[in-house]
Order: structure tokens, then C-alpha cells, then sequence
């Protein structure tokens, strides 16, 4: 019996829970959530019809993309062109794997998953440049362009904003950080953490690509960026690698920066859906609060603003750290 759980259990945390089965179930119902939230801050509706209350309109929509006409560039590189959505998938469903939930086994927490996680979430950007790169599509080069211009903006603040709780809690293990505020007796962390936490937020919104940060993907500007060419199958597997993107981002966050998730399976499993919910609800938010900056201008906010703010927390929290505060 015990042989066949030592199988069983690794297939539930990579198919079920937290697995691709959740994640395709849970990031739908969140895109659900930010298209109302985002809605009713614009005195709109929303999703209405599809499902109660337009619940299943982001499931319509993917199934919708999939019954399309499957259609690659004649100029395009055909193996690239349709390597990149499931790269870019894979990419984030496996970095989901880390979450801290459920019973902490030795396949999905270790010491240094952190980097590991960290890693895995920049795939996708990368992913989305090679795609608009072999489009070899005027709109799709100069998305592509944006996206890497604007990932060297924002990476290096994101990264330090995700390591300052990692420094708070001693460790590089994500399971570690999360519930250092609760076995250390020290939940005031989470309150110091706040710019940090801020940091992460908005860097997150930039790597999501989403308003104000959407201009690789600016309709008005270059149609769809690096994703103009792309229809049908693909389409939707990208629309997909995005949502799943969002649930496992902000999940991140909630787990390093509120608290994690703790209890068992039911308790932890219903934690990661209320803080993970909150978070996404922060981005609408943002999202619906301001307009489109331009590429230069998101560069200078990033270096101007966010690296400094991201350097000052985690000087603030490196002295706390030496002095024995935390």
C-alpha cells in the first residue's frame, strides 16, 4: 500500500492538486474574476451569459480559439513558431508545481526552489519574444522588441522584490519563507515586507503584460505584438500559458509575502484560493487605474523607482536582520 501511494501521490501533485488540472480550473475562474472586477470599476457588467454570471465565458473563449483555423506564416520558422506556446506553457504549469501546499514532500520543496521558481517565470517572456522573433511579422518584431526591452526593465526589481522575504526568513526554500511568519512567532514581517511586497505587485503586472505595462502587446499600435500572427491551437494554448501565469504569479506572492498557506489540504487549498484571489484583485485594480505608459517611460519607472524601492527594503530588512530584530 505504501509503494502504491509513493506513485500515486506524485501523480495527483502534478495532474490534480496543485497540478495542471487545478491550475486550468482555478486560472479560468480567476481571468473570470479580473474581466468582473475590471468591468464594474469601468461601471460595465462584464461577463454575463456564458455560465451563472459569465463564469465560464474564459472557457468558451479558449474553446472557441481551439475550433479556429490553425494558420503558420509562410515566412515563419513552422518548427519554432509552434515550439513556442507549449515551451511557454510547460514553462509556467511546472513553476505552479511549487506551490506550498498540501503536504510538503522531497519532489516539490527543496532548498533553493526559490530560484528555480523565479526562473521558470521568466521562460514566458522570453518564450514570447522567440515567438514574435520567427513570426518574421513587422508587428510581431517590433512586439517582440518591446518585450525584451521591457523584461530587462522589470526583472531585476521583481527578483529583489522576491528575495527580501527570502533574506527575512534565512532561507532559499519557498515552503520555509512562507510560514516563517507564523513558526517564528514574528508576523509583524509581513507588515515590514509592505514596499517590497508593493514592488512585487507591479512588476508582476509588468510581466503579465497588463495595463499600464501592455505595450508590447498595444492593439492600437502594433495590432498584437509578437502574438499577431498566431491563431487557432496556439492562440489559445498562449491564452492559457497567461492565465495560469496570473494564478501562479500572484500565488507566489501571497505565499512569500502574506502568510503563505497553512493547514492541511482543505484549509491550505482554500488559504491559496482567498490570497491568491486578493492579489489578483490588487492587479484589476492597477489595471483598471491607469492608462498605457510608453516603453521609455516604463524603463525609467522601473530603474528610477522600483530597483530603488526594492533596494531599499531589503537594506531595511538586511539591518532589522543583523541586529536580531527578525
Amino acid at each position: 500500500m505504501g509503494d502504491r501511494m509513493d506513485v500515486v501521490k506524485p501523480l495527483l501533485y502534478i495532474l490534480v492538486y496543485p497540478g495542471l488540472l487545478f491550475q486550468l480550473v482555478f486560472s479560468t475562474f480567476l481571468e473570470w474574476m479580473d474581466r468582473k472586477f475590471y468591468a464594474r470599476m469601468q461601471n460595465r457588467r462584464g461577463p454575463l451569459h456564458t455560465g451563472y454570471a459569465g463564469l465560464l465565458q474564459p472557457v468558451a473563449d479558449i474553446l472557441k480559439l481551439f475550433f479556429k483555423e490553425d494558420i503558420v506564416p509562410a515566412r515563419a520558422d513552422r518548427f519554432m513558431f509552434s515550439l513556442m506556446p507549449i515551451l511557454g506553457l510547460a514553462a509556467v504549469v511546472t513553476a505552479g508545481l511549487y506551490l506550498p501546499v498540501w503536504l510538503v514532500t522531497p519532489y516539490n520543496s527543496f532548498e533553493g526552489d526559490l530560484i528555480v521558481v523565479l526562473y521558470l517565470l521568466s521562460l514566458p517572456s522570453l518564450v514570447l519574444f522567440l515567438a514574435g522573433w520567427f513570426s518574421v511579422s513587422p508587428y510581431s518584431l517590433i512586439g517582440a522588441t518591446r518585450v525584451l526591452t521591457q523584461l530587462f526593465a522589470y526583472e531585476v526589481p521583481f527578483f529583489l522584490a522576491l528575495l527580501t522575504p527570502a533574506v527575512v526568513a534565512g532561507s532559499w526554500q519557498i515552503r520555509t519563507i512562507a510560514v516563517y511568519p507564523w513558526t517564528s512567532g514574528a508576523w509583524w514581517v509581513i507588515v515590514i515586507q509592505v514596499l517590497a511586497f508593493l514592488v512585487a505587485l507591479l512588476t508582476l503586472q509588468a510581466k503579465l503584460e497588463r495595463t499600464p505595462f501592455d505595450i508590447p502587446e498595444a492593439e492600437t499600435e502594433v495590432v498584437g505584438g509578437p502574438l499577431t500572427e498566431y491563431t487557432g491551437k496556439k492562440l489559445a494554448l498562449f491564452r492559457i500559458q497567461k492565465d495560469i501565469l496570473m494564478m501562479v504569479g500572484s500565488a507566489f506572492i501571497a505565499a512569500l509575502f502574506l502568510g503563505g498557506f497553512p493547514g492541511g489540504l482543505w484549509i491550505g487549498g482554500l488559504w491559496l484560493i482567498v490570497k491568491t484571489s486578493f492579489v489578483v484583485f490588487l492587479l484589476s485594480v492597477i489595471r483598471a487605474s491607469f492608462a498605457r505608459l510608453r516603453i521609455d517611460q516604463i524603463v525609467t519607472f522601473s530603474w528610477k523607482y522600483l530597483a530603488p524601492a526594492s533596494l531599499i527594503q531589503l537594506l531595511a530588512v538586511l539591518i532589522l536582520k543583523g541586529n536580531g530584530v527578525i
